[in-house]
């Protein structure tokens, strides 16, 4: 699919005029261990806004844990730290999160609308539909050509579609840092390509700071700003052409991963 056949699927509600209050964040020294095992030994990264980057690596390498103890999900020794332009401390931002995977029975009746009304309002489903909700879950489904599915089921929905409503939620409220963990399985390559091209088009329309853990390779190296190579340790961070390029990734890999001069995220 062309990019912009691509783009039109893709409606922002407003430019972004003031960023999202975020600029920094500052991940130091990030350790995580379970009784008998070490998951991320020391991990080092500072994410700025307006950036996409891409967290990769091998099965068990600790992506999905690094994730979790962003959320505060995963018990952890060192700091992360949030600063404006300034280089000054913020309160803890919005986060909005996408895991791998929604478990829900498929056979149960639960319509997207009413995922919504369970997420975004605090009354009961059953005592009612809150309008506010319904308004909110119309705009943030619109985001994505996506408004269509709000009466469906959830059992019924393709792997595409399920990714659309998920990236729509965690929208709602708009966050300064965007996680995603490995949202897009069971997606075919058409939607491989529409999930990373409105990735990359909230992070320029929002300026928001977006993680995305993933194992789409050409696909990261295409839209990604920074690809961070993890294995337990932070192995390597830069530019795509340069990580994947470097003797480390492709020992990991075991091939080079081409990466286009121009980065196609930037449209």
């Amino acid at each position: 699919m062309e990019k912009k056949r691509i783009k039109k699927l893709f409606h922002p509600k407003k430019k972004s005029t003031g960023g999202c209050g975020l600029c920094c964040i500052k991940i130091n020294n990030f350790t995580v261990k379970t009784s008998d095992k070490v998951i991320l030994d020391d991990v080092n990264l500072h994410i700025h806004c307006g950036e996409l980057t891409t967290i990769v690596g091998p099965n068990g390498a600790g992506k999905s844990t690094l994730l979790k103890a962003i959320l505060g999900e995963e018990k952890h020794t060192g700091t992360i730290t949030f600063t404006n332009a300034n280089d000054q401390r913020i309160s803890r931002p919005l986060i909005g999160y996408v895991p791998q995977q929604l478990s829900f029975d498929k056979d149960m009746p639960i319509t997207v609308r009413d995922l919504f009304q369970t997420c975004l309002s605090r009354r009961p489903v059953w005592l009612g539909r809150s309008h506010r909700a319904e308004q909110l879950a119309r705009e943030s489904l619109a985001r994505f050509d996506a408004e269509k599915l709000l009466d469906s089921k959830l059992g019924v929905l393709s792997g595409g579609e399920l990714q659309r409503v998920m990236l729509a939620l965690a929208l709602e409220p708009m966050p300064n840092l965007l996680l995603l963990d490995e949202p897009v399985s069971g997606v075919d390559q058409m939607g491989l390509d529409l999930f990373y091209q409105m990735v990359a088009d909230l992070r320029n329309q929002y300026d928001m700071s977006i993680i995305l853990v993933s194992h789409d390779l050409e696909l990261a190296a295409r839209y990604s700003d920074r690809i961070v190579l993890i294995n337990q340790k932070v192995l390597l961070s830069g530019a795509p052409k340069d990580v994947f390029s470097d003797p480390v990734a492709v020992q990991t890999f075991g091939r080079q991963v081409l990466v286009d001069d121009a980065k196609g995220g930037d449209v």
